[in-house]
């Protein structure tokens, strides 16, 4: 008897321990064309989100995404505030062939789903305000007179207060390139008056602990990201891609839904590639991604760049 509870023992002795659920990550996502040596059009962004711990939010993610029996999933909340102007903003009076200036406040909810084959589901549901309850123009003449930059003084042309929605969903596939390497192709789309879209595009990575979902969180219309990083160890990623978007309805080109405002001719095709890197040391992680965006509406001069930081820590 004591030889068969020694096996016993022995046995379990020898069995791999369970790996530890993913903890919650808390990001905060700031995106500015300063980065790209302007002061225009897409012009700032800032986004807080918080990841759940792994397993939370199962019976949300079987409702909504039909998660089966061994998925990964989690689920997650935001609000982000984003800031359009037109190319000159020492303008007052109205720029009937310029972006309008325009303003987003919005809270977000999205549930995550990583399937055993490795596919990923992401679907968000942002909710907010266009307009001057955006409080984009505070948030941005605050911003310019703490840093002595030029005076925004078109604001008074501003889209004008409209409830927001905009419902996406997205999915990213893996491919393995070898051990620090992978492919990462995706396609989604986006409804509601703030943004109608369908996209696709694919993502490059190189680097360490590829096993984790450590691409940086960005501020959409962008490739998906949840925003999850792995384990307390030290790792590094580089990687590049790009995405096409096919664009039915984008408010902040279109003007607002129900009433007259400014508004330009928006292209329906556009186009962008990132490049970027991620460095993790144990709980804490930092991300930058440069932007090339292509025209977005007729007139507009040239294609816009911008640059993502993005900072994220498991607690």
């Amino acid at each position: 008897m004591r030889q068969a509870f020694a096996c016993l023992a022995l046995s379990a002795a020898a069995l791999p321990a369970a790996a530890e659920p993913a903890p919650p990550v808390y990001s905060i996502v700031v995106e500015n064309d300063w980065f790209g040596g302007t002061d225009e059009r897409y012009t700032s962004a800032i986004k807080h989100q918080w990841l759940s711990a792994e397993g939370k939010g199962e019976r949300l993610a079987r409702f909504l995404l039909r998660a089966g029996d061994g998925a990964t999933v989690r689920y997650g909340v935001g609000a982000g505030q984003s800031i359009f102007v037109p190319e000159d903003i020492r303008i007052a009076a109205p720029l009937p062939d310029q972006r309008p200036y325009a303003g987003w406040l919005y809270l977000e909810a999205q549930s995550v789903v990583t399937r055993r084959s490795g596919v990923t589901d992401i679907l968000k549901i942002a909710a907010g305000v266009v307009g001057p309850a955006s409080l984009a123009e505070d948030a941005q003449r605050t911003l310019h007179r703490t840093f002595n930059f030029v005076a925004p003084r078109g604001w008074d042309n501003q889209l004008a207060n409209e409830p927001g929605l905009a419902v996406s969903f997205d999915r990213r596939w893996r491919a393995s390139l070898g051990d620090h390497a992978e492919l990462a192709p995706h396609a989604g789309a986006s409804i509601g008056n703030v943004l109608t879209e369908a996209r696709t595009g694919a993502i490059i990575r190189i680097g360490s602990d590829l096993d984790a979902d450590g691409l940086p969180a960005r501020v959409g219309p962008a490739r998906p990201a949840a925003g999850a990083h792995g384990g307390a160890g030290l790792s590094w990623q580089v990687y590049a891609g790009g995405q096409v978007r096919a664009v039915a309805h984008n408010i902040f080109l279109d003007g607002n839904t129900f009433r007259d405002s400014l508004s330009v001719g928006k292209k329906p095709i556009v186009g962008e590639i990132e490049v970027g890197f991620a460095l993790r040391a144990r709980r804490v992680s930092l991300g930058y991604n440069h932007v090339l965006r292509t025209k977005e509406y007729d007139g507009e001069p040239d294609a816009q760049d911008f640059g993502a930081v993005t900072l994220s820590a498991t607690f």
